[in-house]
């Protein structure tokens, strides 16, 4: 019998759990599996990112137990098959933390962050086993959002000292990319306009890993911005009697200008 509480812990999303999977759980539960619930794990995270955007604590609280239901639910499926539990994911990042962090439980110095983050660089490459800066570039997860990727994928090339030196440098070569993407179109080959358009968005996030500025969030506020004036744009249209599926693109381009102001 299941006991109802004022409060649950840690042990009850566990048991919970655990009597979703069960003969006489939950017939949606039971069916899952890592491949079924896999952009849940991805959606969760996003929704507990946007709310630390807004600054919603009590959406954060509530997104970071979703989060963790989709941690539970996994280790659970693990769990059944007898290859680890809930405990060992626990135990594994523990001592991980402990490891990567020898400037604080063992006898390493770390004075300031950049020291740290090399204790800790240092440390994973040699748990990871990778033995040359190649290897390093291969661990970025290729599931990362490709602008994400291809950040941490250019940082780690460039603590290989395999970098521009200036921004300057990074610009020309967005340059560059942009012609060569042009030639691609004009010459109406579908692989090439792939290969160069991979190549600009490539050399895009460089410019803006040597201005400081984080790829994926600039991103993001632009396509928070297009939807906002393109809100303005369609009540200008509705305003002055305007089909927007109809009217060319430079009627459109004015109400654009317009809404920017």
């Amino acid at each position: 019998m299941f006991m109802h509480k004022d409060r649950y812990d840690i042990m009850d999303l566990l048991s919970i759990m655990d009597k979703l999977r069960q003969p006489g759980g939950c017939p949606w539960d039971r069916e899952q599996t890592h491949k079924s619930i896999r952009c849940n794990l991805i959606e969760e995270t996003y929704e507990a990112a946007e709310a630390i955007d807004t600054g919603d604590r009590d959406l954060l609280c509530e997104e970071l137990g979703d989060m963790l239901l989709q941690i539970v639910f996994h280790a659970q499926i693990e769990r059944e098959q007898g290859s680890f539990s809930f405990d060992d994911v626990c135990d594994g990042i523990c001592k991980k933390l402990v490891s990567r962090h020898p400037h604080v439980f063992a006898d390493v110095s770390a004075q300031d962050v950049r020291s740290a983050l090399q204790s800790w660089d240092a440390v994973k490459r040699t748990e990871k086993g990778r033995k040359s800066d190649s290897d390093m570039l291969k661990g970025v997860s290729k599931a990362l959002p490709a602008l994400m990727r291809s950040e941490k994928v250019q940082s780690r090339a460039a603590k290989a000292g395999f970098d521009y030196s200036r921004t300057c440098e990074a610009l020309s070569d967005l340059r560059s990319e942009l012609a060569e993407l042009e030639q691609a179109i004009n010459s109406g080959d579908g692989g090439a306009i792939h290969e160069e358009l991979g190549d600009l968005l490539f050399a895009a996030v460089n410019v803006s890993r040597f201005t400081d500025v984080d790829a994926e969030k600039s991103l993001t506020d632009s396509c928070e911005k297009f939807i906002f004036r393109f809100s303005r744009v369609e009540k200008l249209a509705h305003e002055r009697g305007i089909d927007m599926k109809t009217s060319d693109m430079d009627l459109l381009n004015s109400l654009w200008s317009e809404a920017k102001i």
